[in-house]
């Protein structure tokens, strides 16, 4: 069975609590609840990109739609102000006024179509860039949103990073002049269990699994040398004696 001074165990215990601080710190740090809303807001905005983009689409080609429209009125307005002005300056036969006239009425209903075109386009240019805009708005919110939560990350990032770095600071005192062959172990059952590679004997309880040894187990505990390492029978962790006076 491995050795070490008792002394050397009991600061093992030191060692731990370090550890262990600096463990919760890093779960902390990593799950603060201002990461899960700065993901949600983060996948909410890569939504509403595609949609913007959509949307921005749209009003272009509406744009250009209400562009084309205006030009098919105004050739038609101007092709039947001319007609106007030829029919109202006479010096036309019959037949020609005729024609003329014809061609007006021919030219006012083409124009009313074309108007009522243009006018439905530009109605659902207003829309599609009201959508644009309350996109790009709540993009806008987001934004703002976010750069406080980051804020606020980190803040709360960095109060985190000082207790671990205190937690570091206790450790390298605690496990300055420990037994190697000890320190060893302890961080290979650390790394076994979960962050938890020693553990107190508290009466009849190993602090480590909490579970209560059996009376031969503790008969053994009370028999062995002070600078016996121990193992828990049922987790496996060092187990530490502090009632060694």
């Amino acid at each position: 069975m491995p050795t070490a001074p008792a002394a050397d165990q009991i600061r093992l215990l030191d060692v731990q609590d370090a550890d262990l601080r600096i463990q919760q710190a890093e779960h902390k740090r990593a799950t603060l609840p201002v990461l899960a809303q700065l993901k949600a807001l983060a996948d909410e905005d890569a939504s509403l990109e595609g949609e913007d983009v959509a949307r921005a689409t749209e009003v272009s080609d509406l744009q250009r739609e209400v562009t084309k429209a205006e030009d098919d009125v105004q050739s038609v307005r101007a092709r039947k102000e001319r007609d106007e002005q030829r029919l109202a300056t006479g010096g036309t036969n019959a037949k020609d006024l005729q024609a003329l006239q014809a061609e007006l009425q021919i030219l006012t209903r083409r124009l009313g179509d074309l108007e009522d075109v243009e006018l439905e386009v530009m109605e659902r240019l207003e829309v599609a860039q009201a959508a644009l805009a309350e996109v790009g708005a709540r993009r806008e919110e987001i934004a703002k949103r976010t750069r406080e939560l980051e804020h606020a990350r980190d803040v709360e990032g960095r109060a985190i990073d000082e207790e671990i770095e205190a937690a570091r600071d206790d450790r390298k005192v605690a496990v300055t002049g420990l037994d190697a062959g000890l320190v060893a172990l302890y961080e290979r059952l650390r790394d076994q269990h979960g962050g938890v590679g020693a553990a107190a004997l508290e009466g009849t309880t190993c602090l480590g699994c909490h579970m209560k040894l059996n009376p031969a187990d503790l008969r053994a505990i009370e028999a062995a040398p002070f600078d016996q390492v121990l193992r828990c029978e049922e987790c496996g962790r060092i187990l530490v004696r502090t009632d060694t006076a």
